[in-house]
């Protein structure tokens, strides 16, 4: 898909917040757009003037919802074989789907949440999801909960780069898992902080 990166750039420079709902959209519904070069180069555009960071959320958003559903339409009405058979003809390889439907099997529908911060799950997992027909409406309270934090520190981090935004195509991945690192200690304090808030109300119940 490199060779087609100038032209999604050039896509996002002509039609702003549409393309970049397209190309969410897309990358979403499994195929391989990486969502930094998306995002990355929105950033870059809000640096610049070009676009409003609440604006690009708001698309990108929309974006990613839209193909994550279609996406989980196809695992929920297709099912694996179906993937399996005809998913090759739009770049989807069969092991990043066995990453994501390992994810699954794993973790369940939590996995719909967390995976979305992490690299090749994030934009397979609707698939394992639909495969398992797991309720709709979870699924995308779970997806929106999870991709909103993502597109907003994406395109946070190319407005911060500014002119360098394609530094976070070499370490997409790698930014991936240092988010991810964070959410987990900080889900593991907040938790911890309401398991001891928790406890000195039963006390103070209990004297």
């Amino acid at each position: 898909m490199e060779q087609f990166s100038a032209m999604f750039l050039q896509f996002i420079a002509d039609w702003g917040y549409v393309a970049v709902a397209v190309l969410m959209a897309a990358e979403n519904a499994c195929i391989p757009i990486p969502s930094e070069l998306i995002l990355g180069f929105a950033g870059f555009l809000i640096f610049s003037g070009d676009m409003t960071f609440a604006g690009a959320l708001a698309s990108g958003m929309v974006g990613g919802v839209v193909g994550s559903v279609f996406a989980y339409a196809v695992g929920h009405k297709g099912g694996r074989a179906f993937v399996d058979r005809y998913g090759r003809y739009f770049f989807v390889k069969k092991s990043h789907v066995d990453i994501a439907q390992n994810w699954f099997d794993k973790y369940g529908l939590k996995a719909v949440f967390f995976s979305r911060m992490l690299p090749v799950v994030r934009t397979f997992i609707s698939l394992p999801a639909g495969f398992a027909h797991v309720d709709f409406k979870r699924f995308l309270v779970y997806t929106i909960a999870g991709s909103l934090p993502w597109t907003a520190l994406i395109l946070a981090a190319g407005m911060m780069l500014g002119k360098s935004w394609q530094v976070m195509l070499a370490v997409g991945h790698q930014a991936s898992l240092i988010f991810v690192a964070v959410a987990a200690v900080v889900i593991a304090v907040l938790y911890l902080r309401h398991r001891r808030v928790q406890a000195r109300a039963r006390a103070q119940v209990s004297k």
